[in-house]
């Protein structure tokens, strides 16, 4: 009999596993265990519907860094399968990738459906079997081979299972693993944005500044890049930063803490007073509201001289050393009061899962039970944004498949 091999989960990790165990052993049976009625919803709506594939960082050391859980566990599975990797398996498959200037790689087609499609291609070539509304409720391992129970009682075995659900917002949600001997790192959101409910600040929703420094008081958690304020707060790369390296730190303290944002970014105290000086030296006798010379659109500037207690409508030859300083401390240290969070449009991102030391990194299984394996989310790793968490799924996805695949 040809080796079976289930795959639990038909998302992005659970279609590469699959399609890489198919490659690796052409005989075995490989059949796709999705709980919903569709699969591969989640690459559908990535990167608003267009799906950041990954990202062209080459260098496995830096790539690695992306991760605030997994980066030395990555680090190793990348030299089997790296960025480079993942656009060559595409492009060899007709589906062209572009780069764009934020090293983000999206389907030249500008589309997720490119992807779905080359997936759903490869696997109806390859003889995969996709099963939809199957909900696992159980695995039981005797005699080297498991059988998977569904919650509607229908029975499914397999001499090998890759378990690709993806992060679950509860731990309950994979309980069935836990019975197999696994212990799970309690899952908290990772990718998300702060919600400012007493911040004035949310009345300029849609301003954006392109660089900034978003620190988080107390910690020593920095956020770096574009800053996008929302009709709740705030969002952009450089929160999403901080949601996803603060994210058990901010889960602690229930989400209620303080920002400090550098709207100047690198700008130095030094370097802003002369900005200023110089300033007031060429166009003393303007008002303020109408020379702004800072890398913020008008509107951000005259909200930011009323928060430094400035009448937008003075002179810049008006303003005194009390001013300057509020002035300075605002544009280089502004503090906002955060509240509750959102998830990042439909992008549900978890920190928590199976815990790596548990996972054999050079073939993705367990080291709990021979013959389970794990790709993608439901282990303890997850991304910054920038098409990073994708990259660990085609990853893990690809190890996890080629060794299942192994009699």
């Amino acid at each position: 009999m040809p080796k079976s091999i289930a795959v639990i989960g038909g998302g992005a990790a659970g279609f590469f596993a699959a399609l890489s165990a198919k490659s690796a052993n052409p005989n075995c049976h490989v059949f796709i265990l999705e709980r919903s009625a569709k699969v591969l919803a989640k690459v559908k709506i990535s990167g608003g519907g267009r799906c950041n594939v990954t990202n062209a960082t080459f260098d496995i050391d830096a790539l690695s860094k992306n991760y605030p859980r997994g980066e030395r566990f990555l680090r190793k599975a990348f030299a089997q399968f790296s960025a480079e990797s993942t656009v060559e398996w595409f492009e060899s498959r007709g589906v062209r990738m572009k780069t764009f200037p934020d090293n983000c790689i999206f389907p030249q087609s500008n589309t997720s459906q490119s992807i779905i499609d080359c997936f759903l291609h490869e696997a109806h070539a390859k003889n995969i079997e996709v099963v939809y509304q199957f909900h696992v409720q159980a695995i039981e391992r005797q005699n080297n081979t498991f059988t998977i129970s569904s919650i509607t009682e229908e029975t499914r075995v397999a001499d090998a299972v890759i378990v690709t659900v993806g992060g679950q917002p509860k731990r309950s949600g994979i309980s069935w693993i836990e019975a197999l001997g696994h212990t799970v790192v309690e899952p908290v959101p990772s990718l998300f944005t702060f919600n400012m409910p007493s911040e004035a600040i949310k009345e300029l929703m849609g301003n954006v500044v392109e660089k900034t420094t978003v620190k988080i008081e107390g910690t020593k958690l920095v956020g770096r890049g574009p800053l996008l304020v929302t009709h709740w707060g705030m969002s952009g790369p450089a929160i999403l930063q901080l949601s996803a390296w603060g994210a058990r730190i901010l889960a602690e303290v229930n989400y209620v803490f303080h920002v400090l944002v550098n709207w100047l970014n690198a700008t130095t105290e030094e370097e802003l007073r002369n900005i200023l000086a110089e300033t007031m030296s060429a166009h003393g006798a303007k008002k303020m509201s109408n020379i702004n010379p800072f890398p913020v659109t008008n509107r951000l500037w005259e909200f930011l001289l009323k928060r430094a207690d400035i009448n937008p409508e003075n002179r810049w030859n008006e303003l005194g050393k009390k001013s300057i300083n509020k002035l300075v401390n605002t544009l280089l240290n502004d503090r906002y009061a955060v509240s509750g969070k959102t998830t990042f449009k439909e992008e549900f991102v978890t920190a928590g899962g199976i815990p790596l030391p548990e996972i054999e990194v050079k073939t993705m299984e367990s080291k709990v039970a021979s013959g389970l394996y794990f790709a993608g989310e439901v282990m303890d790793i997850d991304g910054i944004t920038g098409g990073f968490n994708f990259q660990a799924a085609w990853t893990t996805g690809y190890i996890a498949g080629k060794n299942a695949a192994m009699d």
